[in-house]
């Protein structure tokens, strides 16, 4: 079980959901999510599109710096995509915290193949808290 507002959060994120993307764990600074590769995510080479992969990252780091309460936001954030995907390859997003100091956050995200633990990107996003969460979520 999630704290409630990271299951809020997950229950009105459409795109995740709608893409298979799904919340595995998620702790204070941390949070994992995994995606099957999908032939609709595949680019003319018939590999990971990039922005799938991105998006996958996006999400993870997105749960991990959300975990404090406040909200925050993506302020940058950039990957590196180090080895290919494939159609069928289950992929496995780990956010951590790196640092936290006032309004802003550094978390690494680190995407992996399930199956044999390669890493195919490292996504590294700045966030920034933007607001109080109201109660209820």
């Amino acid at each position: 079980m999630f704290d409630p507002v990271i299951a809020a959060l997950y229950e009105r994120d459409e795109t995740s959901r709608s893409l298979g993307i799904t919340l595995e764990e998620a702790s204070t600074g941390r949070a994992v999510m995994r995606m099957t590769v999908a032939a609709t995510m595949v680019n003319g080479h018939g590999t990971a599109h990039g922005g799938f992969l991105f998006l996958l990252a996006d999400a993870a780091f997105s749960y991990a710096c959300n975990s404090h309460g406040p909200v925050a936001v993506a302020q940058a954030a950039q990957v590196a995509f180090l080895a290919p995907a494939a159609v069928g390859d289950e992929l496995v997003a780990e956010a951590v915290e790196r640092s936290r100091a006032g309004r802003s956050g550094i978390y690494d995200v680190t995407v992996r193949r399930a199956a044999d633990g390669g890493v195919i990107a490292e996504f590294r996003g700045q966030s920034v808290v933007i607001g109080v969460r109201p109660q209820g979520g």
